[in-house]
């Protein structure tokens, strides 16, 4: 029989070091003939970026060992920080240094560019025998340079440039007969999910064309289908679609559907299609959650890739593909897919360190808020060995990404389940500005960033307690970045939350303007407005503008390293807390930056977010100390 115990007091085999080592994030992976490489986080080894690969015979080793780091620093966020090519040779952008190097299989790496400081790689791809990546050049003025380049793979070299002219490069795809370049492009104040263009240079005559693009459109990964003739997604509908375009014709939609094949470019390694040789498109397709289909001459067919949510297609050759996301039991994995048997084979993850009874199930919710239907999904309190008293309704954590162009998908986190196997709800909230509803539901936001996304967290966390499945004096909200942003509005702003935990959280966001790195320098032009013409707005919407608000228990987590965010907005949020006598605690971790990727960072952060909660609800954690709060 099951013990009766309160909410949040519940004891849980999930310990904040099971869930700093649990499920590996897989960063791009790639078909290498018989074998499959993919890159892999390690929490242990400070989060640093694996190679691994699996060989023919099944065996797993390490092709990029410690201290071996493949992460890449172009618009701070990287990625696309390693490829290799058909014989097996790794090429990577090495965090400490941003050079690219060459790597054979139990060799010595070589530098293929030049020490640089002022240099950053990433992006990289490798094909039809030529290594691409985007370089960025930061020198005296804040704004960086940004080409494509070629890397030559016999020597060190700097490389030569094969695109340039806007602010911003991402995607480069080579055509297989060498000729054709194309890649995504855009400008400031844009971003990628708002407006770019899809160009195409003749590399022998330097001819540079505009394939696809304009005003509210953000046409996304080129991919060849043949020398002449490209596939991409693009949004004119509103929906990012896949479009097959020669380049001698006008662009045919493939598929269309009321679901998106694309999303935020954050990071350049970002894939959501792929091709095969054949001329079939396996690809993602994404409606709150995510799911993988075949588009092929005969039909469209679904795949049982058990991915739902950050499912990406990282390569396909022959009739083989990989496709990398998180399963709706919250398990990281990296799968291997026959499209002519339809055998779906586990290459690496997929495996919790807890049976499936500790973890919770999602519960899609659709609610309306005051500027239209809000979407969610809730994580119950889950565990198999306790009960909670009948009187008693759960403490909830209201979850708010960040970007605030993110999105999340029905896979519970190990961190979720950490909470609900303790007996602390979950809401995971895709407010409005999320991607995965199309260009309509993401642009609620222009103009209204802390507005819209603190009025729809509040509506959901609302209706969850109006509908009886939340204590409505124990809801809290937290959020990292700029779901920072939103729980600091929210707690000025609302009467709805008790407590709040801002990761590297934003609360001025003028101070943001002025001082964040110039991916987002621009951005908050379409969030907030442009900057001196809306500067009373911005002043306005700042929590920090008005820190006699601030009336509820606050944590402030934050890394020293952070260049999106700097310590200095944690530090004045913390000394308003101090000024007006809120309790808060402050935590500072140094070496960490924008996200928090060491075993001991997240370890340590969990057990004060659980110890804050269980002393702001009057709640027992076992095993974590109640958090005292100056």
């Amino acid at each position: 029989m099951a013990d009766t115990l309160p909410y949040g007091s519940w004891p849980s085999p999930l310990t904040p070091e099971s869930v700093a080592q649990s499920s590996p994030r897989v960063d791009g992976a790639r078909l290498v003939g018989d074998e499959v490489w993919w890159g892999e986080s390690v929490p242990a080894e400070a989060g640093r970026v694996a190679v691994k690969r699996r060989r023919a015979d099944g065996g797993v080793e390490t092709v990029l060992p410690a201290p071996g780091n493949a992460r890449s620093a172009v618009h701070e966020y990287g990625g696309g920080a390693w490829t290799a090519s058909d014989d097996g040779e790794l090429f990577y952008v090495e965090k400490t240094d941003q050079r690219v190097y060459a790597l054979r299989p139990g060799g010595t790496a070589r530098a293929l560019t030049p020490v640089d400081d002022a240099v950053r790689h990433g992006g990289l791809r490798f094909e039809h025998g030529v290594l691409l990546a985007v370089r960025e050049t930061h020198g005296d003025e804040r704004i960086p340079t940004r080409a494509i380049v070629r890397i030559g793979t016999d020597a060190e070299g700097a490389g030569e440039i094969l695109a340039a002219g806007s602010d911003f490069v991402a995607q480069p795809a080579l055509s297989p007969d060498g000729r054709h370049l194309a890649w995504v492009a855009w400008n400031h104040p844009d971003m990628p999910w708002d407006a770019t263009t899809i160009r195409v240079a003749d590399l022998d005559s330097s001819v540079v064309r505009d394939l696809a693009g304009g005003d509210d459109r953000a046409p996304l990964q080129p991919v060849w289908m043949g020398d002449d003739e490209l596939l991409y997604a693009d949004d004119p509908s509103g929906r990012w679609n896949l479009y097959r375009h020669p380049l001698d014709d006008d662009a045919q939609a493939v598929a269309p559907a009321d679901a998106d094949t694309g999303g935020g470019l954050w990071v350049l390694g970002t894939r959501w299609f792929a091709a095969t040789d054949d001329g079939r498109i396996v690809a993602v397709r994404t409606h709150g959650g995510d799911e993988v289909v075949e588009i092929a001459p005969s039909g469209i067919r679904a795949l049982e890739v058990p991915s739902v949510s950050g499912t990406a297609v990282d390569d396909a050759r022959g009739s083989r593909v990989l496709v990398s996301g998180t399963d709706g039991g919250g398990r990281s994995g990296l799968w291997l897919v026959d499209l002519d048997s339809g055998a779906v084979d586990l290459v690496t993850g997929g495996a919790g360190a807890w049976g499936d009874e500790w973890m919770p199930t999602a519960l899609t919710l659709e609610t309306e808020g005051p500027h239209g239907p809000v979407h969610a999904f809730a994580y119950a309190p889950t565990n198999p060995d306790v009960a909670a008293p009948t009187d008693e309704r759960p403490p909830y954590v209201v979850l708010v990404h960040g970007g605030p162009t993110s999105q999340v998908g029905p896979a519970p986190s190990a961190k979720t389940a950490f909470f609900t196997s303790r007996g602390i709800g979950v809401l995971d909230v895709n407010y409005g500005g999320s991607t995965g509803y199309g260009r309509e539901y993401r642009e609620r936001l222009k103009g209204q960033w802390g507005v819209v996304d603190v009025d729809d967290v509040a509506a959901a966390a609302s209706a969850l307690a109006d509908a009886g499945l939340a204590d409505p004096a124990r809801l809290a909200i937290a959020g990292g970045s700029a779901g920072g942003w939103t729980v600091l509005a929210a707690v000025t702003t609302t009467e709805v939350f008790s407590a709040g935990i801002s990761r590297y959280g934003v609360g001025d966001a003028r101070a943001l303007a002025e001082d964040t790195h110039d991916f987002e320098a621009r951005y908050l032009d379409g969030l907030i407005g442009p900057l001196p013409e809306a500067e009373s707005v911005y002043v306005e919407r700042s929590p920090l503008s008005h820190p006699e608000r601030f009336r509820v228990p606050l944590l402030i987590l934050q890394g020293t390293e952070d260049r999106v965010v700097p310590p200095s907005q944690a530090e004045a949020i913390r000394d308003a807390l101090a000024a007006h006598g809120v309790p808060h605690a402050y935590v500072l971790y140094e070496g960490e930056g924008h996200g928090f990727r060491r075993a001991e960072t997240v370890i340590d952060s969990l057990e004060r977010e659980l110890g804050f909660l269980g002393a702001v609800f009057g709640f027992e954690t076992p095993g974590v100390t109640p958090l005292e709060l100056d």
